[in-house]
């Protein structure tokens, strides 16, 4: 179970400090918070109507770039297309019976690395 209310980084194992994500990005931004690491820095943003629940697990600069990866793949099969919605969430299902995990871990916030190298390669496939 991912826990959406981090005291602890999944990263280094260092304390996380809930903040203002302004310390980040300069300016408030979506809910304006976010879970960051003290020392590696790793942070993770939280939802709007929820400031206290993360969107996944924390992330430093290379798990982020992925993430935006794998949104990229995964979104270009659905966006835009007929019945979205549905098609989104069956194609959800797919990629986490491909990466054999339970249907609701699978989110590219709550991936590690592995998982989310892991998901790329799938995602990469689909696109033939």
């Amino acid at each position: 179970m991912i826990n959406l209310c981090p005291t602890q980084c999944n990263l280094c194992g260092s304390k996380v400090k809930y903040m203002s994500n302004a310390l980040i990005y300069g300016r408030r931004y979506g809910s304006g918070f976010c879970y960051c690491c003290t020392s590696c820095g790793a942070y993770v943003g939280t939802h709007e109507p929820q400031p206290k629940k993360a969107y996944g697990i924390l992330g430093n600069e290379e798990m982020r770039r992925w993430k935006i990866k794998c949104h990229a793949l995964f979104d270009a099969c659905w966006k835009g297309k007929k019945q979205s919605g549905k098609l989104r969430d069956q194609l959800y299902r797919k990629l986490a019976d491909q990466m054999e995990i339970p249907m609701h871990e699978c989110h590219f916030g709550y991936f590690d690395m592995a998982q989310l190298k892991q998901a790329y390669d799938i995602l990469k496939e689909w696109r033939g």
